[in-house]
């Protein structure tokens, strides 16, 4: 294979002549225009999401090793950089539309909570016990570019992202495994509320399906590399991964070596009439290093107990911090008391609600001028009920920073 361009799916690409065209593009609400811009749809989505505050704040997020000391630990934003990466790489030589896999690569992981996927079990234990509801990051994500992320438009008023259809979708479908069968778009354009489960439903593109098979490419072998680093495997450990990697006729398995051959394996076996697919060694190398190694010696290894324990005491005590602030009938009120001679948390938690609750006829000096300059959803109404409150309080946590909730929770525990 040379560095050219085969095309082989130029003719289904998310182009103007692809019949999903019109549903590709569309917005929930017309978008803001600007006479002069040079951009097309989904690069307009990428700078977007590139100038969004959850996207900013994927750099001091955990990828899946927690080490905020450690500059060459790879953190969310990174592995985002990866999956952009990998993706533009594919798309471009099998002629799709590069431009659209570039933002859905960029926003898929902006559900993510604190401390990677610990973060996200956590959450999702609380939403149970509360809301009888799961909580998972893709569809976290969703919600997140279509409900809370905010971005000024012309007249400096904030405004949703109101993202195209077919990014949206990449987003809360970039999950799952990848198998024999291929991947292959689904063709009906669904509500993509109706999504109730990760990886039910594949990608409405092609290149949804390219993200969704680069995100698998792009953290298996760098999770291997940051083990190394951290000592999590040794010698012992390296010598199942070198027999591994000798089964299927590779001198050895690091971060480059497995990206590249998986993505000229991808390419090479890959049409429209067999989909997205990897040969069936790579795919057995892939899922043995993965779910053989990966998940022996890395994600189930002993050495994240502790982790978890802090993450779990320092999320749920935020949590239930916040929670005691709910007051049937007059909770915007309280947090507006609790605000004005208490900690950090209450405040940050109030100058951040208020962006999404219905305040007309809220009377209080702590409220602006500045609330009136968005022209958000206000979802969370007044904050009549408990369930939206908790919802309210899940996109707080959920949003935050793996510092910033460690801050947070030693400022609750000092005296």
């Amino acid at each position: 294979m040379n560095r050219n361009t085969n095309l082989k799916f130029a003719n289904a690409a998310a182009q103007p002549s692809n019949p999903k065209w019109a549903e590709m593009i569309k917005r929930r609400d017309e978008i803001y225009s600007k006479g002069n811009d040079i951009r097309t749809e989904f690069e307009r989505d990428y700078t977007r999401i590139l100038h969004s505050l959850a996207y900013r704040r994927l750099k001091h997020k955990t990828q899946v090793f927690f080490n905020t000391n450690n500059d060459h630990i790879c953190t969310r934003i990174e592995h985002v950089n990866h999956v952009e990466s990998v993706s533009y790489t594919i798309a471009r030589y099998l002629g799709l539309n590069v431009e659209l896999t570039r933002a859905i690569s960029t926003a898929h992981d902006l559900g993510h909570a604190p401390f990677g996927h610990e973060g996200e079990n956590i959450i999702k234990e609380i939403s149970k016990k509360y809301l009888n509801e799961e909580f998972w990051h893709e569809k976290n994500g969703l919600h997140f570019v279509d409900e809370v992320e905010l971005l000024e438009d012309n007249n400096r008023v904030k405004n949703n992202m109101n993202l195209t259809y077919a990014v949206r979708d990449g987003i809360i479908s970039h999950c799952g495994e990848v198998d024999e069968n291929s991947i292959f778009p689904r063709e009906e354009a669904m509500d993509l509320m109706l999504f109730d489960s990760p990886g039910k439903y594949q990608p409405y593109t092609w290149e949804g399906c390219v993200v969704k098979i680069s995100d698998k490419i792009s953290y298996i072998g760098r999770d291997i590399e940051d083990a190394i680093r951290l000592k999590f495997i040794g010698d012992k450990e390296l010598d199942v991964l070198y027999k591994i990697a000798a089964k299927y006729n590779h001198e050895t398995i690091n971060t480059t070596r497995l990206m590249h051959e998986l993505i000229i394996d991808l390419c090479e076996n890959s049409s429209p009439e067999k989909g997205l697919r990897l040969s069936k060694s790579s795919l057995n190398m892939m899922d043995e290093i993965n779910k053989e190694f990966n998940y022996k010696y890395i994600y189930k290894s002993e050495r994240f107990e502790n982790f978890k324990k802090f993450s779990s005491l320092v999320l749920n005590s935020i949590f239930e911090e916040l929670l005691k602030l709910y007051k049937s009938g007059d909770t915007i009120n309280n947090i507006i008391s609790a605000k004005t001679n208490s900690n950090i948390l209450n405040n940050e938690f109030f100058n951040w609600i208020r962006q999404y609750c219905d305040l007309s006829d809220i009377k209080s000096n702590e409220l602006n001028e500045n609330s009136i300059n968005h022209n958000n959803k206000k979802i969370y109404g007044r904050l009549e009920n408990k369930d939206k409150y908790i919802r309210a309080i899940f996109d707080f946590i959920s949003g935050m920073t793996d510092q910033y909730a460690i801050n947070i929770f030693n400022e609750l525990i000092q005296f």
